[in-house]
């Protein structure tokens, strides 16, 4: 079993920058590799950012490219997700989420087996 746990969401302005950790246990099997992905208020689910754990291969979506960096730790077992240049559009609750089934780079929920719990972030303007 794998367990996630999302930490580092708060309320941010504008402009600002927020830093989320998701620390990964269980067992040792790494999988493929790791992703963010947020909710809005009234939204689907969405792709944020993804990361593989060997190599340095990363996805992001448009939304946030260039603002946000998916970072990874495999001594740590924990995934980063830098983000600077917040908007308010970027308010969400942001899930880390494992892919251990299928190769490569992966932007859909489906893609992924293990998810945290979730972590707000809130942007204020």
């Amino acid at each position: 079993q794998v367990q996630l746990v999302e930490s580092g969401g708060g309320l941010v302005q504008a402009g600002g920058s927020l830093r989320l950790s998701c620390v990964r246990s269980g067992r040792t099997f790494s999988g493929y590799g790791m992703g963010w992905f947020r909710r809005a208020p009234g939204k689907e689910r969405e792709f944020v950012a993804a990361i593989r754990w060997s190599g340095n291969s990363t996805d992001y979506a448009d939304a946030v490219k260039g603002r946000f960096t998916i970072i990874r730790d495999n001594a740590k077992n924990t995934v980063y997700l830098q983000m600077n240049s917040l908007k308010p559009e970027d308010t969400a609750v942001y899930y880390c989420a494992e892919n251990i089934r299928f190769y490569g780079l992966r932007t859909t929920e489906t893609a992924y087996q293990y998810w945290g719990q979730g972590t707000q972030v809130t942007v204020s303007s």
